[in-house]
């Protein structure tokens, strides 16, 4: 295992009755697409849980950051900030995890 100085951001979601995700998730991709501090950024819609388990949550949206700093620059830009207002606005619940990662299996290059 190899601690990295990446920095995680996930999100978890359940949205308000009637919202139309769509619009929200082309909104983070062109979020994350003018902040260059966001490293790498990947989202789903969960479309294999029991809904027991999944407890309403039904979109994961995982954030990478090259160090925590970085991590914190992007949550006080201004164009965060705006966004954030609209995202939080459509949720009906959320989880936050903010981590620094631990890399235990790396991905291999495509041969």
């Amino acid at each position: 295992m190899a601690v990295t100085e990446e920095f995680k951001h996930f999100v978890i979601v359940k949205f308000k009755e009637g919202v139309v995700v769509e619009d929200l998730t082309k909104g983070m991709e062109k979020l994350v697409s003018e902040i260059d501090l966001v490293k790498s950024f990947e989202w789903g819609q969960d479309i294999e849980s029991l809904d027991v388990l999944r407890q309403g949550f039904t979109h994961a949206f995982l954030m990478t950051f090259n160090k925590k700093e970085d991590f914190a620059a992007f949550q006080s830009h201004p164009n965060h900030v705006e966004f954030s207002e609209k995202f939080s606005a459509a949720i009906e619940n959320i989880v936050l995890l903010d981590f620094p990662s631990t890399l235990v299996k790396p991905v291999k290059a495509a041969e």
